[in-house]
This record gives structure tokens, sequence and C-alpha cells, in this order.
């Protein structure tokens, strides 16, 4: 067992390595909504606790907001100098180009049965898993109850209604009647839950065989809908969406400002302390209910240029213990990514599990982006970069999702997923 070797490496202390001790240096996205809730300070302490443990081997954690990270990890690839370990948002182009560690070259065994299946194998590359997931989350409808009681309205259940609902709200003098999210931070994962919303044949990014499918019908459809019947009409607030981002949209719901807008789990914590009453909803889809939930996972990864293996590893095993999933899932309002944490969460009645009941249920059932794909990752910068053109005004939803299609067809010609 991996871990069996990894604790006899570093108890043995300096032997263990040939020189002196190890430091590991980890890449890590924030997921804190301010200083005061930073993810850092959720590694400073569990890297406290691991350490006092592990006498000779340090951990080096830099934290990097979302819109950040990817690129700083692939900074430091490029340049050489890969961290030992990176918690960010795609893992697959590094598997490809033979960078990381397999899991099984880490992870206790113990540790890899307990992942939630489907999450495993949305980490796996040509058939062996490198990604592992480290968070996860579901999307639903949040709506502000205070604003729609003033409105005289009611959640929707199809577009039309979504619509109906966001003119009611601008009349009542709703800053933002619906918050579309389409800025740099994370505009493919409000643009992927539309795709799913779009009838029969809203597919999200790719068909059931892996293709990307971008500039379908469908897709096209979906973005001339949000175009001429959201955003043309006025109804989604005084940022173009294009430069809204999603921290900024959850900010201004938790101030009251926003009567709806799709929201991940986070987003109870954050709206509940500012006293927010909201309600949540399945996201509507065209006719009725969308044909999924989009579902996030976020991955940790190690690399390989440094070596280390036995020592990434036993730290890993210590992160996925079900005591610090658990602290995570809680701290951040995130759904937890092995079974063992997910079966307390699912059980508890306690004021942080309670409100994720509904996340965890749809989670077997999500549909997650295309991550195995070794395209994927230059694919969704593409999409954050310039989807919010195909709704601004004069903008072409076609002209933009052919050109995204384009650019995910040459991203896929030239990898091999």
């Amino acid at each position: 067992m991996v871990s069996a070797l990894g604790m006899t490496a570093v108890l043995g202390g300096c032997g263990s390595t040939g020189s002196s001790d190890v430091t590991l240096r980890l890449v890590a996205a924030d997921y804190g909504d301010s200083a005061a809730n930073s993810s850092k300070k959720y590694w400073d302490a569990l890297v406290r606790e691991y350490e006092k443990e592990h006498p000779d081997v340090k951990v080096e954690v830099s934290v990097y907001s979302w819109n950040d990270v990817d690129r700083k990890v692939k900074e430091m690839v490029d340049a050489g100098d890969a961290p030992d370990m990176a918690q960010i948002g795609a893992y697959a182009d590094y598997a490809a180009e033979g960078k990381l560690y397999a899991a099984s070259d880490l992870l206790s065994i113990r540790t890899q049965a307990d992942f939630l299946s489907q999450l495993s194998d949305a980490g796996e590359w040509k058939h062996t898993q490198y990604g592992i997931p480290f968070a996860a989350s579901t999307r639903v409808l949040f709506y502000n109850k205070t604003l729609f009681a003033k409105a005289g309205i009611t959640p929707p259940t199809t577009w039309d209604q979504l619509a109906a609902d966001a003119e009611a709200l601008k009349d009542k003098g709703v800053k933002y009647p619906y918050a579309l999210p389409l800025g740099p931070e994370e505009a493919q994962a409000e643009t992927m839950q539309w795709l799913l919303s779009g009838g029969n044949g809203g597919s999200g990014y790719t068909d059931d065989i892996g293709t990307y499918t971008i500039d379908s019908a469908q897709n096209i459809a979906t973005f001339s809908w949000l175009k001429d019947e959201l955003v043309g009409k006025g109804l989604t607030g005084p940022v173009a969406p294009g430069k809204l981002n999603r921290a900024t949209a959850f900010a201004a719901f938790a101030d009251g400002q926003v009567g709806m807008l799709n929201g991940h789990p986070t987003l109870i914590q954050q709206a509940a302390k500012k006293g927010v009453k909201f309600g949540i909803v399945p996201m509507p889809g065209r006719t009725g209910k969308a044909r999924a939930s989009m579902g996030v996972a976020d991955w940790m990864m190690g690399f390989r240029q440094h070596g280390h293996a036995d020592q990434i590893g036993d730290f890993l095993d210590f992160v996925y213990a079900k005591k610090n999933v658990l602290s995570f899932s809680r701290q951040y309002g995130l759904l937890p990514v092995t079974s063992s944490a997910s079966t307390v969460m699912s059980a508890s009645d306690a004021a942080t599990d309670k409100p994720l009941h509904a996340f965890l249920d749809q989670l077997p059932t999500s549909e997650l982006y295309p991550v195995g794909k070794t395209s994927w990752a230059a694919v969704s910068a593409a999409v954050k970069k310039n989807i919010g053109q195909a709704v601004a005004p004069g903008g072409s939803p076609s002209a933009v999702l052919t050109r995204l299609q384009s650019t995910a067809t040459a991203a896929d010609s030239t990898t091999a997923d």
C-alpha cells in the first residue's frame, strides 16, 4: 500500500530522502468570499496538524483566487518548476503530457475506494485516474423570497415564467432581476447550466460520445433566447453579463439586490449570514424542469517532476480523512467527494448539513464538465473569455458559439483524449 510506504519513508526522516527534510508545495484555489474565510486559513490549520505528526515534511501552500489559480499552475509547469500538488479546475491536459502521478501511485487503497464512483470516473484519462476529486457541487435556482413576495410572483418552472418573473422584479425596482454571470471567473458554469436546460437537444458542451456540440442548433437557440428575452430587455441588471463575475453576483444576492440566479451550495451560507430569505428550486427548462443539473468537481493532482510520491500520497491520505473532508465541506458549504463523509452529511440534521441535502440528492444524476478531455482546459478558457459577447448588444450567438466550436475542434485535434 502506498500510504504504508509513504509512512515508512516519512518516519525514516532524513535517511528516507537521502539528504534533508522534504518540502512539498501545494497550489490551491480559494473558496472563501473574503479574507476572513480564505481557504488559506483552512490549509494553514490542516498543514499545522499534519506537520506536527510528520516533523520531517513541510507543506507550503499558495492560495490563489479562481480567476488566477489555473493560470498560475500552468505558468509554473511551463517554467519547468511544477508544484508537487495542485488543487485546480482541470487535470487531463497535464495527465496527457505525462506530468501527473496516477492516483493509485499516491493514495492508499482505502482512500481510493472511498471516493464517490461518479467523481472517480470523471477523474480518469484513458481509463486511469489522475484527477482526484476535491470538492463537488450542483447548481439550482436561488430566489429572493422577500422580493418575490413584493412582486407577487412564484418561482419559475419554465423559461417563459422566468422571464415574466424577471420583468415583474424589474418593475419593482430590483437591481438584478436575474443575475447572469458570464464574466471570466466562472462563465463556463453558467453557460453549461443554460445549455443543459435548453430542451431535448440541450446536451451541454458535448454529445453522448464526447464530441463537442457547442454550436448545435439547440445551443444557439438557447443563447439567442438569453440575448433577446433577458439581456435585451434589461432584465439582467446594470453590469453587462460578460463583465459580471460569479462572486460579484453572489455578493449582490446576499445584499438583497438579486431576484434570481443559479447558485451552488456556498451561496446558502453567504446569503444566510446577511439575513436574506431565499428559496431553492430546480433550474427551469425551456418547457419544464431542466433535463439535468450541472455537477462540478474540482481536482487535486500530484505532479511527478520533483518526485516525493510517498510524501505526497501520505499527505493526501490525511487530506481525505473523513473528518477533514467534512470540515472543508461544512466550512465552505460544498458537497463531500467521499462516500464516508457524504453518508455522515446525508444523515445529519445539523445546521451546516441539512441545507445541503437537496444538492447531495442531485449529485448522482448531475452532468459534469467534460473534464476527461485534454482539450477541456483550453475550451473552458475560451468560453470564459468569449461567451459574454454572445449576449452583448449587437452580438451574435451563432457567430460566438461557432467560433468556440472551432476552438474546441482544433483543441481536440491536437490532443489525444
